[in-house]
């Protein structure tokens, strides 16, 4: 008969995004609906289409030294300052480093130092490059600084599955710890690319909200009216840990990854697969030896584009039916590309230890289309004990998490 696997439970998490610089601040923000969303002032950003973004604000360089910061994309920056907060909630967990590992996966990596070290190159030659360009650009960056800050040698892993960067990355950790490859798997996601290629990308295919005059109110996933996404920034690290190794040391458990489930659709690059979409969640809850019934509340991957809301509306539908709560917390944040995921995983944990779900805002007429019970305020008293989390990225990428109470 063969052993049970390890439960991966949950002991830390941390995050910098548009609403906070900490998961409290970032929880008490979500809670009161108060949006991350504000206009690009920048002279740069002056002859785009969108010219809103949802950014941190906290001052990074004062959270790292001086070394760190220079030697770092803002995207290595937003990870290791968010892993730092997860490693100290879990009690910086004494543990063997050949056992102790990192996954955080990233969409774009350090986009903005190769745009200007481009720039630099074209304007002033090779000797105006830095000598920190290489490093700093590397997709792989935010999980090598994390595993060289903590000293993790049981690998650093970097999922890059565009906008389920960090979402695949907290299911690969989860299976690390299952499948008894490791005892402690800080994971998570991140992105930092608010310039002017990604926006000018984006909006070349529709896929952005074009309200420049009401930035709080652009994000509107499930809304009649949405018109595409916000992009944002920020990271989100979960410490993953054996159940047994927890327990052994008198850790606080927040919650567990219970299941999970990576796809690809195998059918268009951009445009997603419903069907896909469906059994992703199927195989997650499968996973975790739970069904449809189980679950209690959704962190649905809703960005706010008029056709991936609609049809992952009718995936969900499909697998869990039209009364459990659901919510998009991008309505608040934006869309984090990599880091939305991660985000929505510390949501739903947040959301389950304290019977409170964050709503969905800027819903002015839900869409005829999407039969679900979305939420549009805080819900309080919700005796959920298990959530699913949806992030689904360019390329076909199709993931789903069963995320658990402790």
């Amino acid at each position: 008969m063969s052993a049970v696997p390890p439960r991966a439970v949950v002991t830390g998490t941390g995050t910098m995004n548009p609403l906070g610089s900490t998961v409290p601040e970032t929880w008490t923000s979500m809670l009161a609906g108060r949006s991350g969303i504000a206009a690009l002032d920048e002279d740069w950003a002056q002859a785009l289409p969108v010219r809103i973004a949802g950014r941190v604000t906290a001052d990074v360089a004062s959270l790292l030294t001086t070394r760190e910061f220079k030697r770092m994309d803002r995207c290595g920056q937003l990870a290791l300052v968010a892993a730092r907060e997860a490693w100290v909630q879990a009690g910086t967990p004494d543990v063997d480093p050949e056992r102790l590992a990192v996954v955080i996966g990233s969409g774009y990596g350090g986009l903005d130092t190769t745009l200007a070290q481009t720039r630099e190159l074209d304007g002033g030659g090779p000797r105006k490059v830095s000598p920190h360009t290489l490093t700093r650009i590397m997709v792989n960056g935010p999980s090598a600084w994390v595993s060289i800050d903590l000293g993790a040698r049981g690998g650093a892993r970097t999922p890059v599955s565009a906008c389920a960067s960090g979402a695949e990355a907290i299911a690969q950790g989860a299976e690390m710890i299952r499948s008894g490859t490791a005892d402690v798997v800080i994971a998570g996601g991140v992105d930092a690319c608010i310039n002017d290629l990604i926006i000018s990308g984006f909006a070349q295919i529709r896929a952005l909200s074009t309200r420049n005059g009401d930035p709080q109110g652009a994000s509107r996933p499930f809304d009649r009216d949405r018109d595409g996404f916000v992009i944002a920034e920020g990271a989100g690290i979960l410490v993953l840990e054996s159940e047994d190794h927890a327990r052994g040391r008198g850790a606080e458990i927040l919650g567990a990854v219970a299941g999970g489930a990576v796809t690809s659709d195998a059918s268009d690059i951009v445009a997603a697969d419903p069907e896909m979409q469906r059994r992703v969640m199927q195989k997650a809850l499968a996973s975790a030896g739970l069904n449809g019934a189980d679950i209690g509340f959704v962190h649905a991957h809703a960005t706010s584009t008029p056709v991936g809301d609609r049809l992952e509306a009718q995936a969900i539908k499909a697998v869990v039916g039209d009364g459990v709560p659901v919510t998009s917390t991008k309505s608040l944040t934006g869309h984090l590309l990599g880091g939305a995921g991660a985000l929505g995983a510390i949501a739903t944990l947040q959301a389950l230890r304290t019977g409170e779900l964050p709503g969905t805002y800027n819903i002015g007429s839900l869409d005829p289309e999407v039969d679900l019970n979305i939420i549009t305020g805080t819900v309080r008293g919700s005796t959920a004990t298990a959530g699913l989390v949806n992030a689904f990225g360019f390329g076909g990428h199709s993931v789903a998490l069963v995320v658990t109470g402790s």
